[in-house]
């Protein structure tokens, strides 16, 4: 072990494992279903790993200078094992985290499980600060949210579910200017009343919804329906994507 091993401290497994363990008995307490708690971990986990992973893809596309060929070439390969191995652990990590349900072994990957209450907080976590990024808070009645969200949620496999932050981010950045007027026309300050056909651009779930009508209009009606949400508020959402163009 050289001078800078000795200076570091890695937690042991055993510590990690009684860091998880706490964890999940205060989220007990606080009333999150253990798959729930479960679940959670292990995405953060998976992120770590991903993390670790670009960190290191990073830092393998260079070899120290002068040292010789042969000590680059030995550089390179062994950083792009080490980082491909990591992908494999983050992998196997993510797949763990969206597979392993409360009853056992989840669907196939590509199809959509029934939408979980820990999966229907996150997707809240993530629209609220995107909504509030082009428009003020206004009032909706949030059992009609949690349904909306579930609707849009069963769109989508537990892996998109996994994932669905960061392409709801993405989704924003890449419309900004569109959503910008779309919120000022019809959102909360606007001329349009909350009750009606555009009732849901009050709403942080509308940044969801328009989100699937972007991308999978078809199994989001499909959805939509099945939950037996009103059809003016879907078409409504489309008819204002459309004049925001």
């Amino acid at each position: 072990m050289n001078a800078a091993e000795e200076g570091r401290h890695r937690l042991d497994a055993i510590s990690v494992l009684n860091a998880k363990q706490t964890l999940l008995q205060l989220l007990g307490r606080a009333g999150v279903y253990t798959g729930d708690a479960e679940e959670l971990i292990g995405l953060v986990e998976a992120g770590a790993l991903t993390l670790a992973h670009e960190e290191t893809g990073a830092i393998a596309r260079s070899a120290p200078g002068g040292k010789g060929e042969l000590y680059e070439s030995g550089w390179l390969d062994g950083s792009q094992a080490v980082t491909e191995a990591l992908g494999d652990l983050a992998e196997r990590a993510l797949r763990h985290a969206v597979t392993t349900g409360p009853s056992g072994p989840a669907p196939a990957p590509e199809e959509r499980p029934p939408v979980r209450r820990m999966q229907v907080e996150r997707a809240k976590v993530a629209v609220v600060p995107l909504y509030l990024s082009f428009t003020t808070e206004s009032d909706l009645d949030p059992e009609v949210s949690e349904q909306v969200l579930t609707a849009v949620l069963g769109t989508m496999s537990a892996r998109q579910r996994a994932g669905y932050a960061g392409r709801l981010a993405e989704f924003a950045s890449a419309h900004r200017a569109r959503l910008e007027r779309l919120y000022a026309e019809y959102g909360p300050g606007s001329t349009i009343a909350i009750h009606g056909r555009y009732s849901l651009m009050h709403s942080p779930t509308s940044v969801a919804v328009l989100e699937r009508l972007a991308t999978a209009p078809a199994p989001l009606w499909e959805e939509w329906d099945a939950a037996e949400l009103p059809p003016a508020w879907l078409e409504g959402l489309t008819t204002a994507w459309g004049s925001a163009d």
